[in-house]
């Protein structure tokens, strides 16, 4: 199957940012590359940091089948509003900790700072959910460094492709 099958869903959690109060461009990072990458947009929506809003959210989006991978920006960091990653995994069927592991780990790479990350990265239903940064610099550093694996995994979510071993 190839990459424009997929639908993508763009949540980006700011207080600010749903007011009005900021420019999204986190979002619209995420947008640009997930495009050129092949996929389709379908939701994108701004929310503010409330962790039943995000979990509605992202659950609407999975249990009526809207998308296959959703990305969210921002909320994973140590304020108390950041609650992203426990929205995430509130509402998850699996876990999939390898891809904010590697994350982290390539973030390392750009700062010490990546090791403060709560991100997370789940399934429910066919859906991936994986959360990245809030700043545009980190959601390109990171969204690049996965990008090109998330096709495979989505392959495999979505009974496309039944083979993780590389012949």
């Amino acid at each position: 199957m190839s990459n424009n099958a997929y639908r993508a869903a763009i949540i980006t959690v700011s207080d600010r940012g749903s007011k009005g109060e900021r420019k999204d461009a986190s979002g619209t990072v995420i947008h640009q590359m997930i495009e050129s990458a092949g996929y389709t947009v379908v939701s994108y929506a701004i929310l503010p940091d409330e962790q039943h809003l995000l979990e509605a959210e992202m659950a609407g989006i999975c249990d009526e089948c809207r998308a296959d991978l959703i990305l969210t920006t921002g909320g994973t960091g140590f304020s108390q509003r950041d609650r992203t990653p426990e929205a995430t995994i509130a509402i998850a069927e699996r876990l999939v900790p390898g891809i904010p592991e590697a994350m982290r780990m390539q973030s390392m790479a750009v700062t010490k700072r990546a090791m403060l990350s709560r991100a997370a990265a789940a399934i429910r239903g066919k859906t991936l959910i994986v959360n990245l940064p809030g700043s545009p610099k980190a959601v390109r550093e990171n969204l690049d460094f996965i990008i090109g694996e998330l096709k495979h995994g989505l392959d495999i979510l979505t009974g496309n492709d039944s083979e993780c071993g590389k012949n």
